[in-house]
Parts: C-alpha cells; sequence; structure tokens
C-alpha cells in the first residue's frame, strides 16, 4: 500500500514567535513550511506548492492582501487556499480578506483548537477540489490528461516561455494504423493497446512539468517546458523506441509486425514571435511530415 504523504501548510509571518507556535501547533499532522515576509511567502509558494497557506496581514514591506494578490495573479498559485491570521479583528478587516479571496479569517492571539479545526476543515476542502479536477481532467481510458487540461496548461507554459525566455517543446504522437489494428484485433484489444502506449508515454516524462495527455483518439500530445529541441526529439525518440518495444503484433501494419508510433514536434526559441498556435501547428505539420516518410519515426522542426 503506497504511504500517503502529508499535505503542506505555508506558515508566513514576520514575527518568529507566531511562526513557532503555528508550526509547533501543525508539524504532528502536517509537513510546516515557513516565511517570515512577503517575498519570502511568494517564492515558497511557488516553489513548493503547499496545500494552504497561513498569511499574517500586517507584515512589513509586503502585506498579506498583496501577497495573497500575487498569488492570485500567478496562474500557478491561483487556486491556493489562503486563510488571513490577523490581530485585526474588526468585521470590517474580515470582510476585506474574504473578497479578496482568502477562505478563511482567523484573529489573534491564536487558539490552537480554533486553528486546528479551520486548517482541517479546509485542506479537506482541497483534498476533494483536487479529486474533482482530477476526474475532469483524466481521460477515462488511458488516465492520461484530457484534451482540456493539455489545453489549459499549454496556454501557462506557453506564457511563462515568452516571459522567461524559455524553450517550449510540443510533440503529436500516432499510433501507426491503428484503424486496421482495431479491426484485425477488435476494439477491447486497441483499448489495451492504446493504454499500454499510455504508460510508455507517461513513463518518458522526465521533469515534473512534462505532460502527455490524450489529445483524440489514437494521438498523444506532449508538452515540454524548458526543454530544447535536442532534448524534447531525444525523448519522444526514446518514446517512439518503447512502444516498439511493447512488441505488441500488429500483422494488419504495412509498417512493422508490432505496434509502432510516428511523431512530430517543434520547439518555440527564446525570443521567437511565433504564437502558440503557430507552434502547436508546426508539430503537427512534421506530424504529418513522420507519417509521409515512412511512419515509425520522428519529424522535428529544425532550428531557426
Amino acid at each position: 500500500m503506497s504511504r500517503v504523504e502529508p499535505q503542506k501548510v505555508l506558515v508566513a509571518d514576520d514575527d518568529a514567535i507566531n511562526r513557532q507556535v503555528l508550526a509547533e501547533l501543525l508539524k504532528p499532522e502536517y509537513t510546516v513550511l515557513l516565511a517570515k515576509n512577503g517575498e519570502q511567502a511568494l517564492e515558497r509558494a511557488s516553489r513548493h506548492m503547499p496545500d494552504l497557506v497561513l498569511l499574517d496581514v500586517v507584515m512589513p514591506d509586503m502585506d498579506g492582501y498583496e501577497v495573497l494578490r500575487r498569488l492570485r495573479a500567478d496562474p500557478h498559485t491561483a487556486q491556493m487556499a489562503v486563510i488571513f491570521v490577523s490581530g485585526l479583528d474588526r468585521p470590517e478587516d474580515e470582510a476585506n480578506g474574504l473578497k479578496m479571496g482568502a477562505a478563511d479569517y482567523i484573529a489573534k492571539p491564536i487558539n490552537a483548537t480554533v486553528v486546528m479545526a479551520r486548517v482541517a476543515l479546509h485542506l479537506q476542502l482541497v483534498r476533494q477540489r483536487r479529486m474533482l479536477e482530477r476526474l475532469a481532467n483524466v481521460d477515462g481510458l488511458t488516465e492520461l490528461a484530457n484534451r482540456r487540461r493539455f489545453d489549459e496548461l499549454y496556454a501557462i507554459e506557453w506564457q511563462r516561455a515568452r516571459q522567461n525566455g524559455w524553450p517550449l517543446s510540443v510533440a503529436l504522437l500516432d499510433i501507426d494504423a491503428f484503424k486496421q489494428y482495431n479491426d484485425h484485433y477488435g476494439h477491447p484489444a486497441g483499448d489495451r493497446a492504446l493504454r499500454a502506449v499510455a504508460r510508455a508515454a507517461r513513463e518518458a516524462m522526465r521533469a515534473p512539468g512534462d505532460l502527455a495527455a490524450r489529445y483524440g483518439g489514437e494521438e498523444l500530445v506532449l508538452l515540454l517546458p524548458d526543454t530544447d529541441a535536442l532534448q524534447a526529439r531525444r525523448l519522444v525518440e526514446d518514446l517512439g523506441a518503447a512502444v516498439t518495444a511493447l512488441a505488441l503484433p500488429h500483422a494488419a501494419s504495412t509498417v512493422a509486425p508490432v505496434l509502432t508510433a510516428s511523431a512530430g514536434g517543434a520547439t518555440l526559441l527564446p525570443g521567437s514571435m511565433e504564437t502558440a498556435s503557430d507552434l502547436f501547428q508546426a508539430a503537427d505539420d512534421h506530424l504529418y511530415r513522420a507519417k509521409q516518410a515512412g511512419r515509425n519515426r520522428v519529424a522535428w522542426r529544425a532550428a531557426t
């Protein structure tokens, strides 16, 4: 049975005693991260992706309201649950925090029972929300991300690549002669083959941000952030070899005696003015080239 990792809580407070009190309170049940100011809170939230943030409102240089505003402005942290913990206990202070998007508001001085109850409640809500999101974002047959999830993450990674000057690679992979496979072996066998290819694609992903998704039918799409053309092409070629290594017999194929796949890809270069649609179309065009060249191969747009 796999071990369930404890949920992560980030405590951001400029007062060392408050940080220590909250840390000691939470550590028996959760993984606790600490930040002593707003900048640290933003950096640790982005790097560690905590499940919940306990955020002091009154801090020097950057108050809790500004930290929350920046968290909400970043697509990676926009949905992060935040509870304000503050000595400002007027009703209008609490209302202001909730209007800004905080999940809850706890007044100081800290009451241990109240804090633990509120934290447990909101972490349960986080778990439930993520379960629903997973069901909405996962393809039922392959258990890969679905097209909707790919489109969401592609838009986010596109913006990050353009803003930071990072490369971004996209590839489309299509199982060769899959219609003939289904016709010859039957659709249940086709579903098993597609799941096997999906597992190979999932295992081929190397970085935490890499994504393999089912784009439609027997076509998969790979999203490889911060990956240059050489690295991306090598990864996709390795995936093609892994599909062949599955050694699934394909008597109806004119390509090979076993199931194979073709792929096409393209890489956004730093400083490029190419649009997201242009990059995806380039990957699709090169998938077509791979098929035209005989299938069971990878075609990649050369760097320009």
